[in-house]
């Protein structure tokens, strides 16, 4: 192992994003070493992970299966830890250069506020870290001096322009969207949408959770809150268009009008190779983008009136303090009950403003304060939900 190779620590290295970030570390030898990886309950691909890349230790979220991964590691000097607290633990360990945060959903941020605080610099694909602490998480980025570096494709974008232009200011970014894969259908053609109609995005290979955001808006959502922080903007200075194709990734536009775009095809790992390189461009044999195979890249306003997550998104940022909380908390339920049929497609929006409604607003939220409402969240969300 090279002697300037970077220590990755990788949280949910079992998921689309951990697998491919795996993928992009084999692909270049001797530039990055694995020390550390974690997944939630899927114990075989971790021990398959693990026997591969040797790291130092492997966190295994569900405690029911703690036995079965040490004992299938037993023979290697992996160490074998379980439960949430080991995963905060080995997020801040002193071994490490970045951790590339690929959880999903809010329980990104524990692990994600540990390894800041211990100076790790963070390739973020976990964006609830974000929406949830937004404020708390900017704040600790600055006071310990750690690279905060995107991994969602339309951050990795607007990243990648804002390259060189420190001290241009930005008078705003729009940030693209497929549509998902009931763009153009009315609310009556949604009222009776199934799960698996909702599970087949046309663009991205993801998890179901992002999947279903994607086809409900709030994927996007939760990105215009996430892309506030990310680059210091004002509730004004973020717009979305919707453009089908998904290779332009993102735009800046600066106060002279001029607007920079990324582009290429949809394929996470280069955003997830960017992340983990910075600041150096590394080689790749990804496939190559040729305007001759998309002679027609197209543009259109989001339906704002039938996807209703994306104004609620919106709404809650404009509120601030613990809102975008809320707002995810509420829809981590809502998805869920979606994936369990509990709830129709439209009732998740449904849920997810009852719950703003009903959840006690905090203006200066401190962590703690995250954490119980993130818990009475999921308490109110689940009542609405039996009381179906």
């Amino acid at each position: 192992m090279s002697s300037s190779s970077k220590r990755v620590t990788l949280l949910g290295s079992t998921g689309s994003i951990g697998t491919q970030a795996l993928d992009v570390i084999r692909a270049n030898p001797g530039r990055f070493q694995v020390v550390a990886l974690s997944a939630q309950s899927n114990a075989d691909l971790l021990i398959q992970q693990a026997r591969e890349f040797r790291p130092a230790v492997v966190v295994i979220g569900d405690e029911r299966k703690y036995e079965t991964v040490k004992a299938a590691l037993a023979g290697q000097s992996t160490e074998v830890l379980t439960g949430s607290a080991a995963l905060t633990e080995v997020a801040g360990r002193p071994d490490t250069d970045i951790v590339l945060t690929a959880m999903v959903g809010y329980s990104g941020l524990l692990p994600t506020v540990a390894a800041i605080r211990a100076g790790k610099d963070i390739a973020l694909a976990n964006k609830e870290t974000l929406v949830v602490a937004g404020q708390l998480i900017t704040r600790l980025v600055q006071e310990h001096g750690v690279g905060l570096y995107p991994v969602d494709s339309e951050h990795s974008a607007i990243f990648q322009c804002l390259v060189g232009e420190e001290r241009n200011p930005i008078e705003k970014i729009i940030l693209t969207a497929s549509g998902g894969p009931f763009r153009g259908r009315t609310a009556e053609q949604l009222a009776s949408v199934t799960k698996a109609q909702a599970l087949k995005h046309p663009n991205w290979d993801m998890g179901a959770k992002i999947t279903i955001d994607s086809a409900s808006l709030m994927n996007k959502g939760l990105e215009v809150i996430e892309a506030k922080w990310l680059f210091g903007l004002n509730d004004d200075q973020i717009d979305v268009v919707v453009h089908p194709q998904s290779i332009i990734h993102s735009l800046v536009q600066f106060q002279d009008g001029s607007l920079k775009a990324q582009l290429g095809l949809p394929d996470m790992k280069l955003p997830i190779q960017y992340a983990l390189g910075y600041p150096e461009r590394l080689p790749s044999d990804f496939p190559r983008f040729s305007f001759l195979d998309y002679p027609n890249l197209t543009f259109e306003q989001p339906d704002r009136a039938t996807f209703r997550n994306l104004p609620l998104a919106f709404e809650a940022m404009r509120q601030g303090g613990n809102a975008p909380c809320v707002l995810n908390a509420a829809n981590e339920i809502a998805v869920a009950a979606f994936l369990r049929d509990e709830i129709g497609f439209l009732e998740m929006p449904n849920l997810v403003e009852s719950c703003l409604t009903k959840v006690s607003y905090l203006a200066e939220p401190s962590l703690d304060d995250y954490v119980l409402t993130d818990q009475e969240t999921r308490r109110v969300a689940h009542e609405l939900v039996g009381r179906r």
